[in-house]
């Protein structure tokens, strides 16, 4: 290891769990880590800071003002660009380590390119919010015999856990089916950065683990960040009849239950079965005399009150101010085409 690096590092080296192998097994390390929200923006930059050595952050969203609170990579000037979360992320690793490599991955996860965007990865870090895109996860985790480490939070309240393919229960094996009935969000029922950043850590801390080559105790750890409390309770054993591990369906992974659009859980509804390649400068050129059209090369935010549509390059749009599929279809081919 050359002496900058020891020295930048020595902290970390100098803790028994680690040393310089550790570091150095950091160094080799690549790490995909899905979503850059709340979550995945405070992994980035942790695992940056650690000197992992290449980071994959996928994210299909883009910087909004009300991220800020809890997003702790992003700044005034990425929401008011609508940067792209991914891109946005990367820029600010980059003056936080200049010495490691990261890609940044503007796209839906999906099981069209799920493969694709982590590949090289040795574990992946779920910063997701919904159980479509961590039921795919699962699927591609088990199908490649990666780890990968769960994480959630809503309001207070956050838990995780490791999924070790072969060794744990997987995602399925735990949550057979998503659950039914309305759930809180952010952005119903709030949530305190506290324990975002609070379960992030705790995610991080399990994949420094794996990636010095180390085990972890297959527990399921909640946290409440407003009472103080934390529990671990060992994860159940590995269901003989699981879908996933134990009968290889991959169902998710080939996209037998993905619908072509899919609500974001902040009133806007995602649209991701256009595939083709959109000219973001002559769209908003066609769109300025309908209303306000703005693009930066990544993305393309159009505001026709009370609605608003984030176009991507690949066809992708989020539509804003409705959670009924069949309007956002039709804004979608009003406004872009179809």
């Amino acid at each position: 290891m050359p002496d900058p690096q020891r020295e930048r590092y020595s902290r970390q080296i100098r803790f028994s769990g680690l040393g310089e192998q550790g570091q150095e097994r950091f160094a080799r390390s690549t790490v995909a880590v899905i979503g850059c929200g709340a979550l995945g923006a405070f992994q980035a930059g942790a695992l940056a800071r650690a000197g992992v050595g290449r980071l994959l952050l996928i994210d299909r969203d883009y910087v909004e003002m009300s991220n800020l609170q809890r997003q702790w990579l992003f700044e005034e000037s990425d929401a008011l660009e609508a940067m792209p979360k991914a891109v946005a992320a990367a820029k600010a690793i980059a003056r936080i380590n200049s010495s490691i490599e990261v890609r940044p991955l503007v796209a839906d996860f999906s099981p069209d390119n799920a493969a694709e965007l982590t590949e090289g990865a040795d574990l992946f870090l779920d910063a997701t919010d919904n159980f479509e895109t961590r039921y795919l996860l699962n699927d591609l985790a088990v199908d490649r015999a990666i780890p990968w480490i769960y994480g959630g939070a809503v309001g207070s309240y956050g838990l995780s856990m490791p999924i070790i393919p072969g060794l744990t229960a997987c995602f399925e094996c735990i949550y057979p089916e998503a659950p039914s009935g309305p759930q809180p969000t952010c952005e119903t029922a709030g949530v305190l950065n506290t324990i975002t950043s609070l379960v992030a850590s705790w995610q991080v801390s399990l994949a420094f683990r794996l990636l010095a080559g180390n085990s972890v105790e297959p527990r399921i750890t909640t946290f409440d960040a407003w009472t103080g409390t934390t529990r671990q309770i060992t994860m159940p054993a590995r269901d003989p009849e699981c879908p996933a591990c134990a009968q290889r369906s991959c169902r998710h992974l080939n996209g037998e239950s993905r619908p072509p659009i899919s609500l974001c859980g902040r009133n806007a509804v995602q649209i991701h079965d256009r595939k083709r390649p959109i000219d973001l400068e002559a769209l908003a050129a066609r769109l300025a005399p309908l209303g306000e059209a703005r693009q930066n090369g990544f993305a393309l935010r159009f505001v026709s009150p009370p609605y608003e549509l984030t176009v991507f390059p690949d066809g992708r749009a989020i539509i804003k101010g409705t959670q009924d599929p069949g309007l956002a279809r039709s804004l979608y081919s009003r406004y872009i085409g179809n």
